[in-house]
């Protein structure tokens, strides 16, 4: 075999090994993200209230984080194991989920139905998304050891875009069916994705893992090297932009209907799920060209700070909603507040996507390749505590501040709280603000972007001296 096809063979490989099973793993496990599109309907099935439904997606995504740091070295040692381990979770969470709510549905506001959906929707399904989120991650920043954050990105832009795919194919499917019913089509369908997946993911060959007598003293060491300091900030930022995603994110649906959009809230919702995928491509594909990852996560949050404090010194969504007539048109005079409400939105969803795909990047070029699975892990389970309190964060500032309106929007009687959305975003420009101030004081350069650093000023030295 000659080099050149020792060069094709390789780059097939890393597609049909690397991207292509990651991809088809992320866009499975990312369809969690569609939660709302049903939750509704589970609640009218079942016979009990919304927010007891809710936390079966609250519990899903602490699950996800927690499932994640505790199995993350199953993920280290054997990915074929943590990739089977995900498929079968998830799709026996979603068929189960399917079986309570016809159950529900059969025996309204039965205890046994919703703790049911707790377990199968939150316990079973978050540990496939957790085992499934993380074990492609290492395999393709293994086979795209030069473009790891496009390659990272490119996966977990499959988590956040598959909402958009998914949404018009389960609001079609819903009224047809049932929503039992579209959950098991969705659990087989899933399955064999995922399962495909499973099958096609490999390491490249080669690739010989550490081998270390203490593995879990050996992450703590690893940790270690650069400082407690320095880690507790990359989790602690990564945890403020989540929290902060999430409690602007959950409030989205209202903001946009509080504007005059409601007749464009699912082509809103579906930009933003877009945007959410950009910033995990785009954000981690840009890091790669950069000495230090981490000035990426400055620019996430010097963006987001800008944004959410133009909206609170215009106050945005409050006067959007007050000159809105009738909560129906959009006069000229409030375009440019809605316009600047939306790329707030948009650009929340941009920074939360690519605050997650640069993760893995950012801790590789810190702690190294050999623990990288399970210290990404246990950095996931600040996606575990930020499911828990971004969403209750905004719902407990709406509940809390501001004054109900009654309007109408499209012949509808909605009540909106424009003021508690608008007090909303002094929690989150605060939590950036504190984001910020750990990026730049607690993460420190990588030795990579250190010696990046030194060959630049090497470079000049020789070039004064000419």
């Amino acid at each position: 075999m000659n080099n050149n096809q020792k060069s094709t063979g390789w780059r097939a490989n890393k597609w049909i090994r690397a991207a292509i099973p990651a991809l088809l793993l992320h866009f499975s496990i990312g369809t969690v993200y569609c939660w709302s599109l049903f939750s509704e309907a589970i609640s009218a099935d079942i016979g009990w209230g919304k927010p007891a439904v809710e936390w079966a997606f609250s519990f899903a995504i602490f699950f996800l984080g927690m499932s994640a740091a505790f199995l993350g070295k199953i993920v280290e040692k054997n990915i074929h194991l943590s990739s089977l381990i995900a498929t079968i979770c998830f799709a026996v969470g979603m068929a189960g989920t399917g079986f309570f709510i016809y159950y529900g549905s059969n025996h309204t506001h039965s205890v046994l139905a919703l703790v049911g959906i707790y377990v199968c929707y939150g316990l079973i399904m978050g540990i496939g998304l957790g085992t499934g989120y993380l074990s492609p991650v290492k395999t393709l920043m293994l086979w795209f050891k030069e473009r790891k954050g496009l390659a990272t990105g490119l996966a977990v832009a499959g988590f956040g875009g598959a909402k958009a795919i998914a949404s018009p194919v389960m609001e079609w499917l819903q009224p047809k069916v049932g929503t039992s019913t579209m959950f098991y089509i969705l659990a087989g369908v899933y399955f064999i994705m995922m399962f495909v997946g499973h099958l096609l993911l490999k390491k490249p060959d080669g690739w010989v893992e550490p081998t270390n007598t203490d593995k879990s003293q050996s992450i703590l060491a690893t940790i270690k090297t650069k400082g407690w300091a320095n880690y507790i900030g990359i989790w602690v930022m990564f945890y403020i932009n989540i929290t902060c995603g999430l409690a602007l994110i959950s409030q989205e649906k209202m903001i946009v209907k509080c504007v005059g959009l409601a007749a464009f809230a699912g082509i809103i919702s579906t930009f933003s799920a877009i945007f959410n995928a950009a910033g995990r491509l785009g954000f981690s594909a840009w890091a790669d060209s950069l000495k230090d990852r981490n000035t990426i996560y400055k620019l996430i949050f010097t963006i987001s700070i800008a944004l959410t404090g133009l909206v609170i010194v215009t106050s945005g969504i409050k006067n959007a909603a007050l000159s809105t007539a009738g909560f129906t048109d959009i006069s000229i005079q409030n375009m440019l507040l809605v316009v600047l409400v939306l790329a707030l939105i948009f650009m929340v969803n941009a920074g939360y996507g690519g605050g997650f795909s640069n993760v893995p990047t950012l801790l590789s070029d810190h702690y190294g390749m050999g623990n990288i699975s399970a210290i990404h892990g246990i950095t996931l389970s600040a996606w575990a505590f930020a499911g828990l309190s971004g969403n209750q964060l905004a719902t407990w500032i709406v509940s809390k501040f501001g004054t109900p309106i009654k309007g109408t929007l499209h012949g509808d009687e909605v009540v909106i709280n424009p003021t508690g959305y608008q007090y909303v975003l002094y929690a989150t420009i605060a939590l950036y603000l504190i984001a910020l101030c750990m990026s730049v004081f607690f993460v420190k350069k990588s030795d990579k972007a250190l010696a990046a650093s030194n060959n630049k000023d090497d470079d000049s030295l020789v070039k004064a001296a000419e």
